[in-house]
């Protein structure tokens, strides 16, 4: 891989950025030689950490359609991610033309690519947030500019929960979420677990040290009880590959090798 396709100017590429890491994991292009190090490192400890990252971005463009064929059209996409090819704006914007999508993340870095990625994309904006508290977004002047919460809205919270130490502080969080959003407004959540392989939780950690997130793996029920404010839709929260899997998708079987719980919760 040529080493930097587009250096924006002003921003630091020789620190690992856990949305550049995730792209690279999918086989993108907006990423460098400090991100590529790191997921080298993570794919020693986690060899699936690759298959993870494509379950992962599968599962959110599955719940995204979804909530666009039950009627959602207005979305917030917080997390250390890429706006890239079947991202949330684009798997919206397929259903329903005139869905409304926001990307909010807490790094420089990730938003000045996506302000330069999104550019010319209607219906999109990124805005800043405090990924260690999503629950300020509703109340974010830039967020209500684009979004009316009078109507339904999907909030996704894509591998941004096991970033919040404290198990206390994401329950929090989604609580206040959940108080905010309108009945049929919907939370879409990714979340690491430990469970498949627990010894691994610390080399994970040591491994995203040089990053700025700090990683919390946690199990089923820590997690079942940081999103209990939303009622889950079937199937409840499971592995990424086994919710609601596209016939003829992805391979289901060893699907707790992603080590990730994902679910989609509704506010009734």
């Amino acid at each position: 891989m040529a080493e930097e396709r587009w250096s924006p100017a002003g921003v630091d590429l020789t620190t690992p950025n856990t949305a550049r890491i995730y792209d690279y994991l999918l086989g993108g292009k907006d990423n460098y030689a400090a991100d590529r190090e790191v997921a080298e490192q993570l794919l020693t400890v986690i060899p699936e950490a690759r298959a993870a990252a494509r379950a992962n971005h599968a599962f959110i463009g599955r719940a995204v359609r979804h909530l666009a064929r039950q009627g959602v059209r207005q979305f917030i996409d917080v997390g250390s991610k890429l706006p890239a090819a079947g991202n949330v704006h684009e798997v919206a914007a397929a259903v329903a033309p005139d869905a409304t999508v926001v990307f909010a993340d807490g790094d420089p870095v990730v938003l000045v690519h996506a302000r330069a990625l999104l550019a010319g994309t209607e219906r999109t904006a990124a805005v800043h947030c405090d990924l260690a508290r999503p629950e300020t977004l509703p109340d974010d002047p830039d967020v209500r500019e684009h979004i009316d919460f009078t109507e339904p809205v999907a909030i996704v919270l894509d591998r941004v929960l096991h970033f919040i130490g404290d198990a206390a502080d994401a329950r929090r969080s989604v609580r206040r979420l959940h108080d905010a959003l309108p009945p049929g407004g919907h939370l879409v959540f990714t979340h690491i677990t430990q469970d498949p392989q627990p010894e691994s939780s610390g080399d994970v950690g040591e491994v995203f040290k040089p990053t700025s997130g700090h990683f919390w793996g946690r199990t089923r029920a820590e997690i079942e009880s940081i999103v209990e404010p939303f009622d889950l839709l079937e199937p409840g929260l499971t592995y990424t590959p086994l919710w609601r899997p596209d016939p003829g998708g992805e391979d289901v079987r060893h699907a707790e090798r992603t080590f990730t719980l994902a679910g989609v919760g509704r506010r009734t």
